[in-house]
Protein backbone atom coordinates (compact mmCIF):
# COMPACT_ATOMS: atom_id res chain seq x y z
CA UNK A 1 0.00 0.00 0.00
CA UNK A 2 1.01 3.59 -0.98
CA UNK A 3 2.81 5.09 2.28
CA UNK A 4 2.66 2.07 4.14
CA UNK A 5 6.51 1.75 5.93
CA UNK A 6 8.27 -1.81 5.02
CA UNK A 7 8.50 -2.01 8.88
CA UNK A 8 6.54 -1.18 12.11
CA UNK A 9 7.80 0.89 14.73
CA UNK A 10 7.14 -1.69 16.92
CA UNK A 11 9.09 -4.36 14.67
CA UNK A 12 12.21 -1.76 14.18
CA UNK A 13 12.26 -1.34 18.07
CA UNK A 14 12.49 -5.30 18.95
CA UNK A 15 14.96 -6.25 16.02
CA UNK A 16 16.96 -3.12 15.49
CA UNK A 17 17.35 -1.19 12.12
CA UNK A 18 19.18 -3.59 9.99
CA UNK A 19 18.28 -6.95 11.36
CA UNK A 20 17.96 -9.09 14.32
CA UNK A 21 21.09 -9.45 15.19
CA UNK A 22 22.90 -6.37 15.30
CA UNK A 23 25.87 -7.91 17.77
CA UNK A 24 27.26 -11.52 18.30
CA UNK A 25 29.44 -13.05 20.61
CA UNK A 26 32.92 -14.67 19.66
CA UNK A 27 34.62 -16.95 21.71
CA UNK A 28 36.64 -16.55 24.43
CA UNK A 29 39.31 -18.38 27.20
CA UNK A 30 38.56 -16.29 30.02
CA UNK A 31 34.60 -18.01 31.27
CA UNK A 32 32.56 -14.41 31.90
CA UNK A 33 34.58 -12.53 29.55
CA UNK A 34 32.76 -11.62 26.72
CA UNK A 35 34.02 -10.88 23.05
CA UNK A 36 31.28 -8.80 20.99
CA UNK A 37 31.23 -8.96 17.06
CA UNK A 38 29.37 -5.50 16.48
CA UNK A 39 27.29 -5.43 12.94
CA UNK A 40 28.09 -2.43 10.72
CA UNK A 41 26.44 -1.15 7.81
CA UNK A 42 28.23 0.94 4.88
CA UNK A 43 28.09 2.03 2.05
CA UNK A 44 29.65 5.11 -0.11
CA UNK A 45 28.84 7.04 2.07
CA UNK A 46 30.66 5.85 5.55
CA UNK A 47 29.31 3.14 7.83
CA UNK A 48 26.46 3.03 10.85
CA UNK A 49 26.56 0.36 13.61
CA UNK A 50 24.83 0.05 16.75
CA UNK A 51 27.45 0.41 19.36
CA UNK A 52 25.30 -0.48 22.18
CA UNK A 53 21.87 -1.98 22.37
CA UNK A 54 20.41 -3.09 25.69
CA UNK A 55 17.92 -5.93 24.37
CA UNK A 56 20.56 -7.31 22.24
CA UNK A 57 23.21 -7.08 25.06
CA UNK A 58 21.11 -8.82 26.88
CA UNK A 59 20.02 -11.69 24.52
CA UNK A 60 23.96 -12.37 24.79
CA UNK A 61 23.83 -12.92 28.37
CA UNK A 62 25.40 -9.24 29.24
CA UNK A 63 22.60 -7.38 31.47
CA UNK A 64 23.06 -4.40 34.47
CA UNK A 65 23.32 -0.77 34.33
CA UNK A 66 25.96 1.68 33.34
CA UNK A 67 26.31 4.70 35.25
CA UNK A 68 29.48 6.46 33.21
CA UNK A 69 31.08 6.92 30.24
CA UNK A 70 34.80 7.25 29.66
CA UNK A 71 36.49 8.32 26.32
CA UNK A 72 40.53 8.25 26.61
CA UNK A 73 43.12 9.58 23.64
CA UNK A 74 46.43 7.96 23.53
CA UNK A 75 49.40 7.50 21.20
CA UNK A 76 51.21 4.84 20.18
CA UNK A 77 52.70 2.21 22.57
CA UNK A 78 50.42 4.04 26.16
CA UNK A 79 49.77 1.07 27.75
CA UNK A 80 47.03 1.71 30.24
CA UNK A 81 46.48 -0.74 32.79
CA UNK A 82 46.50 -3.05 34.99
CA UNK A 83 43.16 -1.69 36.59
CA UNK A 84 40.13 -2.54 39.22
CA UNK A 85 37.79 -1.54 41.07
CA UNK A 86 36.97 -2.76 44.88
CA UNK A 87 33.86 -2.37 46.84
CA UNK A 88 30.84 -2.73 44.46
CA UNK A 89 33.45 -3.27 41.89
CA UNK A 90 33.23 -2.07 38.41
CA UNK A 91 32.19 -4.08 34.63
CA UNK A 92 33.42 -2.03 31.40
CA UNK A 93 32.35 -2.49 28.00
CA UNK A 94 35.55 -1.36 25.86
CA UNK A 95 35.58 -0.27 22.50
CA UNK A 96 38.24 0.89 20.44
CA UNK A 97 36.66 4.15 18.40
CA UNK A 98 39.79 5.14 16.61
CA UNK A 99 42.64 3.30 15.54
CA UNK A 100 43.57 0.33 17.34
CA UNK A 101 44.55 -1.59 20.84
CA UNK A 102 45.27 -4.69 22.33
CA UNK A 103 42.52 -4.94 25.04
CA UNK A 104 43.80 -7.37 27.90
CA UNK A 105 41.27 -8.69 31.00
CA UNK A 106 43.04 -10.91 33.94
CA UNK A 107 40.76 -13.24 35.95
CA UNK A 108 41.26 -11.70 39.72
CA UNK A 109 38.37 -14.14 40.88
CA UNK A 110 39.78 -16.30 44.45
CA UNK A 111 38.99 -19.73 43.45
CA UNK A 112 38.48 -19.27 39.89
CA UNK A 113 40.07 -22.39 38.06
CA UNK A 114 41.95 -19.09 35.92
CA UNK A 115 42.64 -17.29 38.81
CA UNK A 116 45.48 -14.93 37.50
CA UNK A 117 45.26 -16.05 33.50
CA UNK A 118 45.11 -13.29 30.93
CA UNK A 119 43.60 -13.12 27.55
CA UNK A 120 44.28 -10.37 24.96
CA UNK A 121 41.55 -8.73 22.15
CA UNK A 122 42.22 -7.17 19.25
CA UNK A 123 39.91 -4.15 19.16
CA UNK A 124 40.21 -1.29 16.37
CA UNK A 125 37.61 0.84 14.28
CA UNK A 126 37.95 -1.66 11.32
CA UNK A 127 36.90 -4.84 12.87
CA UNK A 128 34.18 -3.25 15.28
CA UNK A 129 34.62 -5.54 18.03
CA UNK A 130 33.73 -4.52 21.45
CA UNK A 131 34.36 -6.50 25.03
CA UNK A 132 32.87 -6.82 28.45
CA UNK A 133 34.86 -7.35 31.22
CA UNK A 134 32.49 -7.89 33.98
CA UNK A 135 33.43 -7.80 37.55
CA UNK A 136 36.37 -9.47 39.25
CA UNK A 137 38.89 -9.48 36.15
CA UNK A 138 41.69 -6.63 35.79
CA UNK A 139 41.93 -4.08 32.42
CA UNK A 140 44.15 -2.75 30.91
CA UNK A 141 45.84 -1.76 26.99
CA UNK A 142 48.36 -0.93 24.79
CA UNK A 143 48.12 1.39 21.70
CA UNK A 144 49.53 0.11 18.62
CA UNK A 145 48.20 2.64 16.13
CA UNK A 146 49.57 6.15 16.21
CA UNK A 147 46.33 7.24 17.82
CA UNK A 148 43.82 5.54 20.07
CA UNK A 149 39.96 6.88 21.08
CA UNK A 150 39.10 4.12 23.53
CA UNK A 151 35.58 4.65 24.74
CA UNK A 152 34.19 2.23 27.52
CA UNK A 153 30.83 2.35 29.78
CA UNK A 154 31.24 1.63 33.11
CA UNK A 155 29.05 0.03 35.93
CA UNK A 156 30.11 1.95 38.97
CA UNK A 157 31.23 5.86 39.09
CA UNK A 158 34.95 6.56 39.29
CA UNK A 159 35.92 6.87 43.01
CA UNK A 160 39.95 7.25 43.43
CA UNK A 161 39.16 5.37 47.15
CA UNK A 162 37.91 2.05 45.19
CA UNK A 163 40.56 2.00 42.05
CA UNK A 164 43.35 -0.03 42.37
CA UNK A 165 45.70 -1.90 40.13
CA UNK A 166 48.33 -5.15 39.84
CA UNK A 167 51.58 -4.79 37.34
CA UNK A 168 51.19 -5.05 34.01
CA UNK A 169 54.14 -6.34 33.83
CA UNK A 170 54.22 -9.03 36.44
CA UNK A 171 56.03 -12.30 35.87
CA UNK A 172 53.57 -14.62 37.53
CA UNK A 173 50.88 -13.18 35.55
CA UNK A 174 52.95 -12.99 32.05
CA UNK A 175 50.98 -10.86 29.65
CA UNK A 176 52.50 -10.40 26.13
CA UNK A 177 52.24 -6.64 25.30
CA UNK A 178 52.84 -5.79 21.54
CA UNK A 179 56.57 -4.98 21.00
CA UNK A 180 56.10 -1.73 20.76
CA UNK A 181 58.07 0.95 23.11
CA UNK A 182 55.47 1.22 25.97
CA UNK A 183 54.59 4.28 27.54
CA UNK A 184 53.30 3.99 31.30
CA UNK A 185 51.82 6.03 34.00
CA UNK A 186 54.18 6.43 36.67
CA UNK A 187 51.08 4.89 38.90
CA UNK A 188 51.07 2.28 36.76
CA UNK A 189 54.83 1.35 36.76
CA UNK A 190 54.75 1.55 40.49
CA UNK A 191 51.09 -1.04 40.84
CA UNK A 192 51.87 -4.18 43.34
CA UNK A 193 52.43 -7.74 41.74
CA UNK A 194 49.43 -10.16 41.89
CA UNK A 195 51.17 -12.02 43.94
CA UNK A 196 51.13 -9.29 46.98
CA UNK A 197 47.68 -8.21 46.92
CA UNK A 198 45.85 -11.27 45.94
CA UNK A 199 44.36 -12.36 49.78
CA UNK A 200 42.80 -8.79 50.33
CA UNK A 201 40.85 -9.57 46.58
CA UNK A 202 37.25 -9.29 47.51
CA UNK A 203 35.90 -11.11 43.98
CA UNK A 204 35.15 -15.08 44.72
CA UNK A 205 34.58 -17.31 42.58
CA UNK A 206 30.99 -18.43 41.92
CA UNK A 207 31.21 -21.36 39.30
Amino acid sequence: MRGQPSHSVAQRAKTGLYGPRPMRLLDTRLPGVSLIQLEPHGDERGFFVESYRENALADLGITGTWVQDNHSRSARGVLRGLHFSIGEGQAKLVRCARGAIVDVAVDLRRGSPTFGRWEAYELDDRTMRCVHIPVGFAHGFCVVSDVADVVYKCSSYYSPEVERGIAYDDPDIGVEWPDVPHVVSARDASAPRLRDVADELPFIYAG
